[in-house]
């Protein structure tokens, strides 16, 4: 960011106090980290999310694939719940969507639901948790 800006935000001006030119250079600063291309997707959508999982000395991606329960959309702290059943047991996974441990997300498939949060999901099992597909 600009030095001459970022001086003019810290400055209050007459009319601001300087919570309000604090809370400017905060949000400044997250919309400056916040440049990951999120592809738009929804809950009841499945995604495939590759984790990178550091062993030892090398760095590998791990693909998380799963059913998106949750959304939470605040700013930088942004977040997604994803769950997926694996060898029978629901495992959830709540990933940030700006942070670097991410490396990609794509969009499976399109899934139709008119809620929000799908949390009622967890009680369901086999195909009783099924999703229907958007056309």
């Amino acid at each position: 960011m600009n030095l001459y800006w970022l001086t003019l935000m810290v400055t209050p001006g007459e009319n601001r106090s300087l919570k309000e030119t604090m809370s400017n250079i905060i949000q400044a600063l997250e919309q400056e980290q916040m440049t990951r291309e999120v592809p738009d997707f929804a809950p009841g959508d499945t995604v495939v999310v590759q984790v990178k999982v550091k062993e030892k000395d090398r760095e590998r991606l791990q693909a998380f694939e799963g059913v998106v329960i949750a959304i939470s959309n605040r700013g930088l702290n942004s977040s997604f719940t994803v769950r997926k059943i694996s060898h029978g047991e629901g495992v959830e996974r709540v990933f940030q969507t700006y942070s670097p441990a991410i490396g990609d997300i794509e969009v499976k498939r399109k899934g139709d639901v008119r809620r929000a949060k799908l949390y009622y999901l967890r009680g369901l099992t086999g195909k009783a948790a099924r999703i229907k597909e958007k056309i």
